[in-house]
């Protein structure tokens, strides 16, 4: 009955998400196809002159009707005599079947012919004599008609990760489809892949020992299920693994042969000039040292050489020419000079392209990518010719560095884009699992999209696996782009999953899924320190608490659906869902558990060495957990993944320290926000009540020593109210503490205590303030954000009031931010003639008079006055362009207005410590005249800015990693 359910969800998905061709249960229409029967099985044809790829594909179609059915179709190279059906697939020109059906008008190509991997499916009735029904799938190239053939498979349920992710296929007796003709449009980006690399930890050590074990290494075998799964995605394009520790792409002559087989096309990252790969290629003491001004010559020789023994195959060729590897240019240059060295290798190397392969070098596919310092050079005025391709790099961390600005998106070559889900390097690598946030690569990359990077798209997906979801993600935008927008985006990953295990999930993925991505944007698992303590916070709002309940909450609901699924289904949602998301909850765990240990040891809580022992089970657990991996489906992937990444030679464990306890029961309390720093403060205090944000604070009790600590506690007026009076713990218990607002007393300096004591005349107080003024009421200030403690928090999104203006548009986007929703201020090409009123270039301007200028405002409510500081988190976003900035403005009231910068120079330390919380945090300071209501208002200046939230200091703000939550009134 599970099963039955289950396919019927699925049934019901699939039959929904492509409308040319669909499932069907039914024979009685005339768009009905029947592929297996209890009766028949069509005939699979294709023409023998007709492409290698469509050959290859249509014998994976057959295999994937197998799959399903258990039947396995004829496949032949003509047309049969008699047969009631057939599944015609060819190339347009390269099929004579389909040419005649296009000549005599019985089907129409005219969208798609002289098109870049289009396709057209269709039905034909009596199409050729004997021949009942014909199901028709006809390309306009190579890869069109392969990606037709492979559209068909994924709605009869074969998913294009049914081998890489174990992706189950659910059965069925017979097979029929209901097929409207259609005609598919160009994809959105015309080159789009992968890049293979930091291939050392995973899919090499599974390559060379587990998959591919003659040849021990990433040979023809493996690279034939990567080029499979790229058609499969609708992707064409690869840059091959490049690692020393890997032979290189070419060193296997079958390698090329077998893209060639797929139709992908073989390119290069931004070191490798014309596909020659000089961390394993380039022998020093035969060839002499790789620095093109002594050795130009030598260089060029083997870039020649290359180019000739690839040119007969489909490659974009990179001009480039960096040191060994991912190393800068040899000889210590300046920037002038880099320029002039880069201007005569491009030279050189279009001369080879246009000598080698007979033809203009501008009809040769070519990119460039500027990527770290090749960047600066390129921006010091380094000629580069129009019809190269400008692949622009991310900051390795997701966020675009530059786009093409007005003069280069006139550039007939277009751009590009080089972009990361996997990365090795400074300040911290993420090679784990991959967590990049879905919104993020869809802001990034559509921005890029509209900037001219329509030419080339490539992502480094580090091992493949499991990036799985990221490189699904990057080929649909690739493909098409249009497809996309901030309403739908955040659904995309839950669709992706349901489409593999049904809508019966679909609430608990979506959970899963958006906390996932919500807790990694804050901080991915990768850079959780292990060793010192990070900025989340034990004591202050809850921090640390809150981050551990999200992942307990995540990792036991995706156990619960693994316990739940039929056996089939668990390998691929052990690697697609359960390992990053129990991965990632053991890693906070033990990270911030190791943090709460070393507090807890200054504090000589016997929890300590109950939080080191559980710390340790954390770890052991991801160990496991690795090993269960490992081991999946008798060992199919064992060695492809680890927790040693990164050039590390072990498995890092937190550290943690052990407390020696007093030989008897010893009282100790530490209450919520206090810092526990030693000669600061001696007294015990909780934050103080208020009455506009009606909460509560805890209290721990903990024992110093050993054995049981028996404790009582009481309050000094019946209006402080405890949820516990009294306990036996050998470690600790928690007291939560609220305030009878009915009862408490009305005015600023309303105080109290609790004791905590023991038998044996021990007696910590604990001081209580209560905020209680008699006016204003609770409902005066509904829906303004109050001021508690000393600060005033405000979420991006709950504005009061905005000010749109021209083109400038303020846009929630959910799926970014600590609180995962952001506000956009202005589309970052909207047009903004009101800038020339603000000085951008400073930090600071004149008060704005008058509403000439887009703005939110936020409205609050203060008690106090004097200088605030205004703290603004920001996305750290870059300019658009070498022509744009990335300022907003800042105000309170009638302040000036300051103009701070979301963005930071690449690899300062504003940007290092921004891009690893995914935060831009501002200050500036203003002055608040008089308590009452204020308004702090936030300009949009350079648009496309991304704003998370505002806090407000006035003096009492504690120190957290991701700000006190919202102080809303509500």
């Amino acid at each position: 009955m599970k099963k039955a359910t289950l396919f019927l969800l699925l049934f019901c998905f699939v039959t929904t998400s492509y409308s040319q061709v669909s499932l069907s249960n039914s024979l009685q229409d005339k768009n009905q196809f029947p592929i297996v029967t209890s009766a028949s099985e069509a005939v699979l044809c294709y023409d023998d002159a007709d492409e290698e790829v469509v050959k290859r594909t249509a014998k994976l179609l057959v295999e994937d009707i197998s799959r399903v059915t258990d039947k396995k179709l004829q496949l032949v190279s003509n047309l049969p005599s008699r047969q009631g059906y057939i599944v015609l697939v060819g190339t347009l020109g390269k099929n004579k079947a389909i040419d005649q059906l296009v000549a005599t008008k019985r089907i129409d190509v005219s969208k798609v012919l002289g098109g870049w991997e289009q396709y057209v499916i269709d039905l034909v009735d009596n199409p050729f004599p004997g021949i009942k029904k014909a199901l028709i799938v006809a390309g306009s190239d190579r890869r069109g008609t392969a990606y037709g053939m492979f559209s068909i498979s994924e709605v009869i349920g074969v998913s294009p990760w049914y081998w890489w992710a174990d992706a189950p296929v659910v059965k069925r007796k017979s097979l029929c489809l209901n097929v409207n003709a259609f005609s598919s449009k160009a994809p959105s980006v015309k080159y789009r892949g992968i890049f293979i690399n930091d291939e050392d930890w995973g899919l090499k050590p599974w390559a060379s020992k587990t998959f591919e074990p003659k040849v021990g290494d990433i040979g023809p075998k493996t690279y034939t299920k990567i080029c499979e799964l790229l058609l499969r995605l609708k992707a064409n394009y690869l840059c091959p693994a490049m690692h020393s520790c890997t032979k290189a792409f070419n060193h296997y002559p079958d390698n090329k042969l077998v893209a060639d087989s797929f139709a992908i096309v073989m390119g290069s990252v931004h070191c490798e000039p014309l596909l020659f790969n000089n961390a394993s290629e380039w022998d020093r003491k035969t060839m002499g040292e790789w620095n093109y001004v002594t050795n130009r010559d030598g260089i060029n020789d083997v870039l020649r050489k290359r180019v000739h023994e690839n040119g007969k195959y489909e490659n974009v060729y990179t001009l480039a020419m960096r040191g060994i590897h991912d190393a800068v240019m040899a000889g210590n240059l300046t920037l002038e000079e880099q320029a002039r060295v880069l201007e005569r290798a491009f030279d050189d190397q279009r001369e080879i392209l246009s000598s080698e392969l007979h033809k203009p070098a501008n009809q040769i596919p070519q990119a460039f990518t500027p990527y770290k310092e090749v960047l600066e050079t390129y921006d010091h005025g380094m000629n580069l010719p129009e019809d190269v391709t400008i692949v622009w790099s991310e900051d390795d961390f997701g966020y675009m560095k530059r786009l093409s600005n007005s003069k280069e998106r006139q550039r007939s070559g277009r751009s590009g884009v080089y972009y990361h889900v996997s990365y090795w390097g400074p300040p911290k690598h993420y090679l784990w699992i991959a967590s990049t946030p879905p919104a993020l690569m869809y802001e990034e990359l559509e921005k890029a999209y509209r900037s001219t990077a329509d030419r080339l798209w490539v992502v480094n997906v580090g091992d493949i696996k499991p990036a799985e979801y990221h490189i699904t993600l990057f080929m649909d935008m690739a493909y098409d782009i249009e497809r996309f927008n901030y309403d739908n985006i955040n659904v995309h990953c839950v669709d992706f999953l349901c489409r593999i295990f049904g809508e019966k999930y679909r609430d608990d993925f979506t959970d899963i899924q958006q906390t996932y991505f919500k807790l990694a944007f804050a901080r991915k698992p990768e850079y959780m320190e292990r060793r010192t303590d990070t900025e989340f916070s034990i004591q202050n709002y809850n921090e640390v608490d809150r981050r551990l309940a999200d992942y307990e909450r995540i990792a036991m609901k995706a156990e619960n659906i693994m316990k739940d699924l039929e056996e089939e289904f668990v390998p691929a949602f052990f690697q697609l869902v359960y390992y990053n998301v129990k991965g990632a909850a053991l890693v906070n765990q033990m990270t911030l558990g190791g943090q709460k240990n070393r507090s807890y040891v200054a504090q000589q809580r016997s929890t300590a060495n109950l939080m080191k022992d559980k710390v340790k089970v954390y770890g052991d657990s991801l160990e496991l957990i690795t090993e269960q991996y490992n081991s999946l489906l008798d060992g199919k992937w064992k060695g492809m993944m680890s927790l040693i990444h990164g050039g590390a030679r072990s498995f890092e464990r937190a550290r943690v320290d052990s407390v020696r306890l007093a030989s008897i029961p010893v009282l100790g309390v530490s209450c919520e926000s206090e810092d526990n720093q030693k000669g600061v403060v001696n007294i015990h205090t909780i934050p103080c009540f208020n009455k506009y944000l009606p909460t509560s604070h805890y209290i721990d009790v903990f024992n110093k020593g050993t054995g049981i600590l028996k404790w009582k506690a009481s309050t000094s007026v019946p209006w402080i109210l405890i949820d516990k009076k009294k306990g036996k713990t050998r470690y600790e218990d928690r007291i939560n503490v609220s305030i009878d607002w009915e009862k408490a007393p009305v005015g600023e300096d309303g105080n109290g205590s609790i004791d905590i004591y023991t038998d044996e005349d021990e007696k910590k107080t604990i001081f209580v303030s209560v905020f209680n003024p008699a006016t204003p009421s609770v409902e005066e200030l509904k829906g303004l954000y109050v001021e508690n403690n000393g600060y005033v928090s405000i979420d991006a999104a709950g504005f009061h009031r905005k000010k749109e203006i021209g083109e400038v548009k303020f846009d929630i986007v959910d799926g970014l931010g600590f609180d995962n929703k952001v506000v956009r201020l202005g589309d970052p090409f909207a047009k903004t003639p009101y800038l020339d009123g603000l000085v951008l270039t400073s930090n600071y301007v004149a008060p704005v008079r008058g509403n000439n200028y887009p703005v939110l405002e936020y409205d609050f409510y203060s008690f106090q006055t004097g200088p605030v500081d205004v703290y603004t988190y920001m996305m750290p976003i870059f300019p658009l362009d070498n022509e744009h900035g990335s300022r907003y403005g800042v105000m309170v009231d009638n302040s000036p207005v300051y103009l701070p910068e979301a963005g930071a120079s690449y690899y300062s330390t504003p940007w290092i410590q921004s891009v690893l919380r995914n935060c831009r945090i501002n200050k500036t300071t203003h002055f608040i005249d008089k308590p009452g209501k204020h308004t702090v208002k936030i300009y949009c200046a350079h648009p496309g800015m991304m704003l998370q939230k505002v806090v407000v200091d006035f003096g009492g703000l504690k120190k957290s990693y991701m700000g006190p939550e919202s102080t809303k009134v509500n």
